[in-house]
């Protein structure tokens, strides 16, 4: 008896198409979250987002043109930064930081900024202060052109620029965390910092750096950071109800 033609395999051609096909790539979305996340940061510290303001996730992702998942990442990474603050039911809004938490971060950028101040004025080669000289011309610029955004960032990088060029990553995301928010404490308390002081003492530092003089350069960073603060209005003056409402704090007659 003659046995039955066997039925032909399946093909497999689309197995093996499926295995030339490149894979995703893993770090895609996490590129796109950390995207989002600087985005958010920079608007932050040129002050273009003010303290307090609502971060729609679904506003956020058509602007990125993203999933909202990915929105949401980022908001809990800047969550986890202090930059914005998460609540149940009212969703995501810029941090609005208290007068301690303002105290305790200038305290922090002191103990950090002094070392790391003091370990550049040993380290760092002609070629990098070349590259801060570079860095104060444009702040200079930014300055002359009123850019407030420009010159707000640029003032910022400053010390993050340093810490990079020390080869320290770890200290330069940490001290890059702390100076955006000291740039929303400096939206809560009306600083009245002026940016040509701080670009005139960037560039005693900078002066202190090139000469090796770490004790003037820890000097020149302590007195910065200090008057940084001293021009944040933490310390309330209003004593009472009537001293706020009236003019001058005149007694009513």
């Amino acid at each position: 008896m003659a046995r039955a033609a066997s039925k032909p395999l399946p093909l497999r051609a689309p197995r093996a198409a499926a295995a030339r096909a490149p894979a995703p790539d893993p770090g895609a979305g996490a590129n796109l979250t950390q995207q989002i996340a600087d985005s958010i940061t920079t608007a932050i510290v040129e002050r273009r987002l003010m303290p307090g303001t609502k971060l729609a996730e679904q506003k956020i992702a058509d602007v990125f043109k993203v999933s909202r998942t990915l929105v949401r990442q980022a908001l809990m990474q800047l969550s986890r930064e202090h930059l914005i603050a998460l609540e149940p039911a009212r969703g995501a809004r810029v941090a609005e930081p208290g007068v301690a938490e303002a105290r305790q971060v200038f305290e922090a950028r002191n103990m950090l900024e002094l070392a790391m101040i003091r370990r550049a004025a040993t380290e760092l080669a002609p070629a990098q202060i070349a590259e801060l000289r570079a860095h104060l011309r444009a702040e200079a610029e930014a300055l002359r052109r009123t850019d407030v955004p420009g010159r707000t960032r640029l003032l910022a990088d400053f010390h993050v620029v340093i810490a990079r060029m020390l080869g320290n990553e770890v200290l330069a995301g940490m001290l890059g965390d702390l100076v955006a928010r000291c740039s929303l404490i400096a939206l809560m308390y009306q600083s009245a910092h002026s940016a040509e002081h701080s670009f005139e003492e960037h560039v005693a530092i900078v002066d202190a750096l090139e000469k090796r003089d770490a004790r003037a350069a820890a000097r020149l960073m302590a007195s910065h950071l200090h008057h940084v603060e001293r021009n944040l209005q933490l310390d309330p003056r209003t004593r009472d109800l009537g001293s706020a409402l009236l003019p001058g704090g005149l007694a009513p007659r």
